[in-house]
C-alpha cells in the first residue's frame, strides 16, 4: 500500500513540474523548448505512474486509486505552487481540499476491496 501512495507522490512532483515549472523557467523561451522539457520531465511521471498504479491495483479499486491520485494531487500542487511559484493558498483552494476528503471518506468508506 505504501508503495503505492509514495510511488504516486513522486509522479506528482514531476508531472506538477512538467505541467507548471516552464511558467517560470521558460517563459522567454520559444514554445517547443518548453514542450521538449516538459515532456523530458513527464517521461519521469510515468516511469512512476505506471509501476504505482500496477503495484496498487491489486490492493485498491480503480475509483480508490483515482481519487488517492487527485487528492495527492492536489497537496503535491499546493506546496508547489506556495513554495516555488509563490501563489497563495486561497480559501477557495481549500474548499476544494475538503471536498476531496469527501471523495476520499465515499470512495473509501466500505473499505478496500476484497480480492
Amino acid at each position: 500500500m505504501w508503495r503505492t501512495v509514495i510511488f504516486l507522490s513522486l509522479s506528482n512532483v514531476f508531472m506538477t513540474v512538467a505541467w507548471y515549472g516552464h511558467l517560470k523557467n521558460l517563459k522567454t523561451q520559444p514554445l517547443i523548448i518548453a514542450i521538449v522539457a516538459s515532456w523530458g520531465i513527464a517521461f519521469a511521471e510515468y516511469c512512476f505512474q505506471v509501476p504505482a498504479n500496477r503495484i496498487g491495483y491489486g490492493y485498491f479499486s480503480l475509483p480508490q486509486l483515482k481519487v488517492m491520485q487527485e487528492i495527492i494531487t492536489m497537496i503535491i500542487f499546493a506546496a508547489f505552487a506556495l513554495l516555488y511559484m509563490g501563489v497563495p493558498i486561497t480559501r477557495n483552494f481549500i474548499w476544494a481540499g475538503l471536498c476531496l476528503i469527501g471523495a476520499a471518506y465515499f470512495i473509501f468508506k466500505d473499505g478496500l476491496p476484497v480480492q
